[in-house]
């Protein structure tokens, strides 16, 4: 019989696979592949993030990166300048990809240098705050997904 996981025990899963995505994106940088490391940036700020969901309890749904950040519970702390931030990564999660992402022109034509700095740094920064975060206490779900003082007391 197959034993399953409880999810909190996948969120060091999730934030590997966010490290690796962002090797990539300075990979696909490195390359002059601007879309690919806007995009790849985008994913491993958005797995990381879904890693710290878990590791609070919590499911995480969707791939809007800036509302990942807004929905952690208030003790996780999220800074304004980092909801920026996942704003702009944001709007890599389509146009990146797609030439119907953009008025005209393929996804290459429209990132650079610049942009593709941008969202690496930024991923950067937002695994970085995950990785952090997951060093602390687990939070637990219950209500706010805080822990109260009975539940510290048996957290691992």
């Amino acid at each position: 019989m197959d034993s399953v996981m409880p999810m909190g025990l996948r969120a060091d899963d999730w934030l590997s696979q966010a490290e690796r995505d962002l090797e990539q994106a300075v990979d696909s940088r490195a390359a002059g592949r601007h879309e690919w490391a806007c995009f790849a940036s985008h994913q491993a700020a958005e797995r990381a993030l879904r890693a710290l969901h878990l590791h609070c309890g919590l499911e995480a749904w969707g791939h809007v990166v800036s509302k990942l950040l807004v929905e952690l519970p208030e003790e996780v702390g999220v800074a304004k300048g980092m909801i920026d931030r996942g704003h702009v990564l944001d709007g890599f999660y389509v146009a990146a990809r797609y030439p119907n992402g953009h008025v005209e022109g393929a996804p290459y034509e429209h990132y650079g240098g610049l942009q593709s700095r941008e969202a690496i740094e930024y991923a950067g920064e937002i695994i970085d705050f995950v990785r952090a975060q997951m060093a602390g206490p687990r939070l637990r779900d219950t209500g706010r997904g805080s822990l109260g003082a009975a539940d510290r007391a048996a957290a691992p």
